[in-house]
């Protein structure tokens, strides 16, 4: 009897491990970072969004559903055929579950259409445009840190209120850029101002001469910079070779993050209005947050770096309590669950896939406001969540009923 007995423990105990094992498709979870780590966008988000996926997954514990989890990551170049090779190599034959961060818009689209087409999970934190959770929305895409509509409430909104009533933008010749020129104007018209006309300029231009020219000439209270990263630095650094804010004009930065403020310095980013989904310097937990990712990168973080990190963790959350890291049930619980954590506080998903979280009007001190390091910061206003992003039910994604 006692043989039996240890015999019958030993098969349940191996058939539960076997059940167990299952839970995780492959014997492991999967997750890749894809972004630009050599361009344009490399502050932005790059190899410090790498870490912030990784710190992620350390503060999970390293493993989920008794398997390990892996980051990998990757360098798209800012190119939409090199991230969909990528991403196709991933899914394909490298057993990643869900690939995340995908700065770039045009990037961020491609890679969400192979996402769909191979029931994959992508969370985006790194691109802006709304067609995400619009147009192109998907079952399985989530949009986490910020969105082209958002930037337009917050920086396009406080400068209509401050009296920049009339816009010529300067705007970066692809998705994210059309995008962000749209939803600022858009908003701008809404709100009782003028839009005076446009220039677009190709990404990573090294010479703004002749588009800051025209912006001048224009006449334009508020030139808005629909672009980002060094583009959106090496503007304002032009533009005060040019004299346009002695001038009387005014630069609204539509997508600048610390980054960028930490590059250009104090000295020629102060005064700047810009919207952010996290400042470090908020509370004692974001603080306490900055202060491990700063240890590891030398950097604090931005809304890129923190979502990043939250997305992570939330993805993890969502296989743990699916009990498998299915495609179909862990998008399900993502589109369920609540958003509580040092980025998105009180954060919902809609239907769509966009994660409806509060936004921070900030402004650039000036060099004598700053009390420490990484100091640049004032807080001006939250933004609601729900005033924030288009609500899903008009976004235009068919998923919404």
């Amino acid at each position: 009897m006692r043989k039996n007995l240890v015999a019958s423990v030993a098969f349940l105990l191996a058939s539960s491990t076997a059940v167990f094992a299952q839970s995780a498709t492959d014997g492991k979870v999967k997750i890749g970072i894809l972004n630009d780590q050599s361009g344009v966008y490399a502050d932005f988000g790059g190899k410090s969004s790498v870490e912030a996926a990784k710190m992620a997954v350390e503060d999970f514990g390293g493993k989920v559903l008794g398997v390990p989890v892996e980051i990998v990551d990757a360098d798209h170049q800012n190119k939409a055929d090199i991230a969909s090779n990528i991403a196709r190599q991933w899914y394909d034959t490298e057993q990643v579950d869900a690939i995340m961060e995908l700065t770039t818009s045009s990037v961020a689209l491609a890679v969400q259409a192979i996402a769909k087409e191979k029931k994959k999970i992508d969370i985006v934190t790194g691109a802006a445009t709304t067609d995400l959770t619009g147009k192109a929305c998907s079952p399985y895409g989530f949009h986490w840190a910020y969105d082209t509509h958002a930037l337009a409430v917050g920086t396009g909104g406080a400068l209509v209120k401050q009296g920049g009533d009339s816009w010529f933008f300067l705007t970066a010749d692809y998705a994210f850029g059309y995008s962000l020129e749209q939803q600022t104007t858009d908003y701008v018209k809404a709100s009782g101002g003028t839009v005076v006309g446009s220039v677009r300029h190709p990404l990573s231009t090294q010479d703004f001469s002749s588009f800051l020219l025209q912006a001048q000439s224009s006449g334009a209270k508020v030139i808005g910079l629909a672009n980002a990263g060094l583009d959106t630095s090496n503007a304002i650094k032009q533009a005060a070779e040019f004299g346009i804010t002695q001038g009387g004009q005014h630069l609204a930065a539509l997508l600048f993050t610390l980054a960028e403020v930490h590059g250009l310095g104090l000295e020629a980013a102060q005064g700047l209005t810009l919207t952010e989904g996290f400042y470090w310097n908020r509370d004692d937990e974001s603080r306490a947050f900055a202060k491990k990712f700063f240890a590891r990168t030398g950097k604090m973080p931005n809304m890129i770096h923190t979502g990043t990190y939250s997305a992570v963790t939330q993805y993890l959350k969502a296989v743990q309590k699916a009990g498998t890291d299915d495609t179909d049930a862990v998008a399900k619980l993502l589109h369920e669950m609540p958003v509580d954590d040092v980025f998105g506080r009180g954060g919902t998903v809609g239907a769509n896939g966009r994660m409806i979280h509060d936004m921070y009007l900030l402004q650039v001190k000036k060099p004598a406001e700053s009390k420490e390091p990484w100091d640049y910061f004032n807080v001006l206003a939250t933004i609601p969540g729900k005033e924030a992003y288009i609500d899903p039910a008009k976004s235009g994604c068919d998923l919404v009923k």
